[in-house]
């Protein structure tokens, strides 16, 4: 009962379960069966048609999540993802497209150039921060459109492939992908994006440097008493923030269409699913992946929940709207309800005794 109690009123918990129940009741106002929706979400994101949508989806997802929670540990709040994103996948593409080396060395040298290009580009934000006064969280995000206008422009134009009508890049050449698993859609790019996952825990929990940040991100007064160079700490983590998002966009133009097409890196709002992710975990890096894919199961699972019962997917997206409100508000109403039931619990025994 005490551990059952102790689940409930973890807020994350709670906020799922929230977003569940009153998604269950627009289903129920909408005239829909909520258990078959929940149904079709489940077997249409991990049955065995979904699951490979559902892991590639949780590539992006997933890499996008731990880009935005990694400065977000360190009370940072990277939104430039978008601009990262989109200028890691076109130095990938522009990379794999001219580099004379052999196709595998190519894919090597295409992740690296996305990685290096959104470290630089996320870094620049930082160096407005340190230097010229621009809060971060605004930075980062007017950032962003100039990097996905640059890409737009080199993609329409000098990039854009003879005799196509649609705004995209010539296919990479043959061999300048990443291995895919079978016939699926997934890549070596889960791989990558897990050991990025494996990395963020092993340095939050066992180094120097993420004690460092998560202390910065408790009390950033205190962490600068303690000697922690705010200024420096923040340019290193929104260089790997930034790396972590061209690495996510590298992926994607490495995968199929094998191709840099316009909008589709940022079309599906990874950026921000990622972002909800890693808020909802509180950017912990277990709290992270488990968020995230759980938004992957909700955004594949909405598709097939819209074809079998005929309810919108973007229900999935009031989901996860719901959960992160339920967040925000702290718990506080179910937190006392649970201590006076507690109280009330204990007042009950000790009349019976």
């Amino acid at each position: 009962m005490t551990r059952i109690t102790g689940a409930l009123r973890s807020p994350v918990t709670f906020s799922v379960l929230a977003g569940v129940v009153i998604g269950a009741l627009f289903l129920v106002g909408t005239g829909a069966d909520p258990i078959s929706a929940y149904g079709a979400v489940i077997s249409g994101s991990l049955g065995s048609d979904g699951i490979g949508s559902t892991l590639s989806t949780t590539t992006s997802v997933l890499g996008m999540a731990l880009a935005l929670a990694i400065p977000l540990r360190a009370g940072l709040i990277n939104l430039g993802g978008d601009g990262q994103l989109v200028l890691g996948g076109i130095a990938a593409a522009v990379t794999g497209l001219y580099s004379p080396l052999p196709a595998p060395l190519t894919v090597v040298l295409a992740l690296l150039a996305g990685m290096a290009a959104g470290a630089g580009y996320a870094a620049l934000a930082a160096l407005c921060e340190n230097h010229l006064g621009v809060p971060l969280l605004v930075s980062s995000l007017l950032l962003s459109y100039p990097a996905s206008s640059l890409a737009s422009y080199l993609v329409r134009y000098p990039l854009k492939e003879p005799g196509s009508s649609l705004p995209q890049t010539r296919q990479l050449p043959q061999g300048v992908a990443l291995p895919a698993f079978g016939d699926s859609t997934v890549t070596v790019g889960l791989l990558l994006i897990v050991a990025a996952a494996a990395a963020y825990w092993f340095a939050d929990s066992r180094t120097a440097v993420g004690y460092e940040i998560r202390m910065t991100g408790l009390n950033s007064r205190f962490a600068a008493y303690a000697g922690v160079e705010r200024k420096g700490l923040t340019l290193r983590l929104m260089a790997v923030s930034g790396a972590l998002a061209g690495l996510v966009g590298a992926i994607g133009v490495l995968s199929f269409p094998y191709r840099f097409l316009d909008g589709a890196l940022t079309a599906p709002g990874y950026t921000w699913t990622g972002l909800t992710a890693a808020l909802l975990a509180a950017a912990g890096p277990l709290g992270t992946v488990l968020a995230s894919f759980f938004f992957a199961v909700l955004e594949v699972g909405g598709l097939s929940m819209e074809r079998t019962t005929e309810v919108p997917r973007e229900l999935t997206q009031v989901l996860q709207a719901i959960v992160i409100v339920f967040l925000a508000a702290r718990l506080r109403f179910p937190d006392k309800w649970l201590r006076r039931s507690g109280r009330s619990e204990r007042l009950r025994q000790k009349e019976a005794v």
